[in-house]
């Protein structure tokens, strides 16, 4: 039924405004005690032999919702009843800013990918705070909160901008992911280089235990696929060493490869950062990158390109924690998170590890050094 309406009526329309429109039944259903507990019935059934826990944090699953699609936490509730075992807000800026002008996200349907240059477009950290106070939630879900950079604000000035998100955001925070490889922000992927990100990093790990005393408040960082390979080696050195919590790998790229078969030239053109299927192998050989040098010592997040089950389980055995998806959710729809979770089950239950935590990073540990 989701995919007849996907090409009947999605498929036919703007994709923001596609976008939009399924957001707001999302939000609907999530509203109505009977649609909610109906929609949490048939599509999220608990598998106990899949919760995991992250950064201390205890969820019902590794799989959750990537950055992106709920910019202004306005339905967690309505995700976490669809299924995903953590739903991570964002990307929430200090200020609150439009993004970039319209259109500025494309299908990319024959390649099962997306191009977007939303550009950050938030309410800003004062009202997504505000909303997160007076938020009564529904479903016991893991909520993360992903903080990037003002576009107005100056590239010197960026480490001051993601304090102020982190005093006011923090404390409604599950887990803090600091994100500095968008492509539609200018500027922002410099902050990757080790010389920015390391006083970055550290005045928000300082601002988040000030404005959250009473506890740890996890922080990440979101890294690009594009990095070169001695750059992630670099991140991953200096996470070990200011002792942050997690690296989410990867967000979009800004690369082309893989694509153009099918898809309309006129798309491919387009500038952005392109999610889904063609992104797949390379985050992958990132994640694995990442786990051959930090081990167990930080938690690692898969997302980019994860579009079933068998994705998921790889990026397991590669070294992931928790993946995240959000490409795949737009062109499978709701049952996708069911399908996911029960071929995980399926395959932890035929393979020789007995938990999710024993199979993480096990193809990798096998990679002789």
């Amino acid at each position: 039924m989701y995919h007849l309406l996907f090409r009947l009526v999605f498929r036919r329309m703007d994709p923001e405004n596609a976008h939009h429109l399924a957001f707001r039944w999302i939000r609907l259903a999530a509203r109505v005690p009977v649609l909610r507990t109906f929609a949490a019935a048939v599509l999220a059934p608990r598998h106990p032999e899949l919760r995991t826990e992250a950064f201390g944090l205890r969820m019902h699953g590794p799989f959750g919702l990537a950055a992106g699609f709920d910019k202004n936490a306005t339905a967690i509730d309505g995700m976490a009843m669809l299924g995903f075992d953590h739903v991570e807000i964002g990307t929430v800026t200090g200020q609150g800013q439009p993004g970039n002008p319209r259109q500025r996200l494309f299908r990319l349907v024959a390649d099962r990918a997306l191009i977007n240059r939303m550009g950050f477009n938030n309410d800003g950290s004062a009202a997504v705070a505000a909303r997160l106070a007076a938020r009564r939630p529904v479903f016991r879900t893991t909520l993360g909160v992903n903080i990037g950079k003002t576009k107005a604000v100056p590239e010197d000035e960026a480490a001051a901008d993601y304090v102020l998100s982190t005093e006011r955001l923090a404390a409604h925070a599950d887990y803090l992911v600091v994100n500095v490889s968008s492509p539609n922000t200018p500027g922002l992927r410099n902050l990757q280089a080790t010389a920015a990100l390391r006083p970055l990093l550290t005045a928000v790990r300082e601002a988040a235990d000030r404005s959250v005393p009473e506890r740890r408040v996890p922080l990440l960082v979101k890294i690009a696929p594009d990095l070169a390979d001695e750059d992630v080696d670099a991140v991953a050195d200096l996470a070990v060493e200011l002792g942050l919590d997690g690296i989410i790998a990867t967000n979009t790229t800004i690369a082309r490869e893989g694509l153009g078969l099918r898809s309309d030239p006129a798309l491919l053109a387009e500038t952005g950062g392109l999610s889904g299927a063609p992104l797949k192998d390379r985050s992958l050989e990132v994640l694995r990158r990442l786990y051959a040098r930090v081990g167990d010592r930080i938690t690692l997040v898969g997302v980019g390109g994860i579009e079933d089950a068998e994705d998921a389980w790889q990026r397991i055995l590669a070294g992931a924690t928790l993946v995240q998806g959000y490409s795949a959710f737009i062109y499978q729809g709701p049952f996708w998170m069911r399908s996911v979770h029960k071929g995980l089950a399926a395959r932890l239950a035929v393979s020789p590890y007995a938990t999710l935590a024993d199979a993480v990073g096990a193809d990798t540990r096998k990679v002789p050094a």
